[in-house]
């Protein structure tokens, strides 16, 4: 029980600080996913955000790969 508080607490300050963090200056898209990965140790809730979110930066990596890629095409 203690364990699952621990990591219901931790887990859930990495989040909600990460999820401040957007709206103020600060590494929030750092913060959030390692909130998430602590709280998918107990909560599939959180191990679907998690996967969700980490296929979402998946996706936007590979969209900025392309815009760059196509940039130093065009020079």
């Amino acid at each position: 029980m203690l364990k699952k508080t621990l990591i219901t607490v931790v887990g859930g300050l990495l989040t909600l600080t990460g999820a401040a963090l957007i709206i103020l200056p600060g590494p929030a898209w750092l913060l959030l996913p390692i909130g998430l990965a602590v709280l998918s140790l107990e909560y599939t809730w959180a191990r679907y955000w998690l996967k969700k979110s980490q296929n979402h930066m998946s996706n936007t990596a590979r969209w900025l790969d392309r815009k760059i890629l196509l940039r130093k095409l065009k020079r």
